[in-house]
């Protein structure tokens, strides 16, 4: 399987394994910052230089050796499964692509036919019921995810655990894992462990929310979009991630992390 999902820098100065809605393009523009002292001009998961990345056929040598080998830092970053789920269907079921068309083609109208999704009119301005329309998504991405139907589970909103594993099982070995919810701490502890061909000053550094614009915006309270039957769904999909990554699953509302994460634990069970 190798190490999808994984980017380094050209220096290998660090390793990073992307997690879908995680701050990833951010993360991505300070790993560019730190080789080249310019940002990427444009979406970095379009760069096909200036980085590796294990879909560069030509990276795939130099991210194994490294990682097998422990040689770099390696680190991730995880989110909210609540607001990460809702954020996904935010970006990618109510928005409007880059390319300016839906994404995946036919998925939305597929959404709109057999679980009765609305999502508001191209313009992203038309009005809709986002509680409903969420929560019947909730139950399209349950149906991924447990029975791979109507179709395999998307990266944006399978767990974050099985993203996070495949660099585990394949032999690398994580020194960090950042919470989205308290990011500069985060990053500073990934930065303070590394040496970089450029300093990287974190409170000039702009966030770079690729999907920004895509979609309308959230019209309610995070904690509004989840009633019982929604939070069950939640747990269902994404229990290895409230238990690993220490989110509260009681209270939607409630962002932040409510522990420590224990790295040994992570590698324990993700590592079979």
């Amino acid at each position: 399987m190798g190490f999808p999902g994984t980017w380094m820098t050209e220096s290998e100065s660090v390793v990073y394994r992307v997690v879908p809605k995680c701050a990833c393009s951010t993360i991505g523009q300070i790993m560019y910052y730190s080789d080249h002292g310019v940002f990427f001009d444009g979406d970095i998961h379009d760069a096909v230089g200036g980085m590796h990345k294990w879909a560069l056929e030509a990276s795939q040598e130099p991210i194994t050796r490294n990682v097998q080998n422990h040689i770099s830092y390696a680190f991730t970053c995880v989110r909210n499964p609540y607001t990460r789920i809702l954020s996904s269907f935010f970006d990618k079921i109510c928005g409007i692509q880059r390319n300016g068309k839906r994404y995946r083609g036919n998925l939305v109208p597929l959404l709109i036919q057999k679980y009765g999704i609305e999502v508001g009119g191209d313009d992203g301005k038309q009005e809709f019921d986002q509680i409903a329309s969420f929560r019947r998504f909730l139950l399209f991405a349950r149906d991924t995810i447990r029975w791979r139907r109507p179709m395999d589970p998307d990266i944006h909103w399978s767990g974050q655990a099985g993203h996070v594993s495949t660099f585990i099982v394949n032999g690398g070995k994580y020194d960090k894992i950042v919470w989205t919810e308290s990011f500069n701490d985060g990053m500073s502890d990934v930065l303070d462990a590394i040496k970089t061909p450029h300093a990287v000053d974190l409170t000039t550094i702009p966030r770079f929310n690729e999907s920004e614009g895509h979609g309308p915006k959230r019209a309610h309270p995070v904690e509004d979009y989840f009633d019982d039957l929604s939070m069950h769904l939640v747990r269902e999909i994404f229990k290895r991630d409230f238990q690993l990554f220490k989110y509260d699953f009681d209270n939607p509302g409630n962002k932040m992390p409510i522990g420590e994460i224990d790295l040994d634990e992570v590698h324990a069970k993700l590592g079979d």
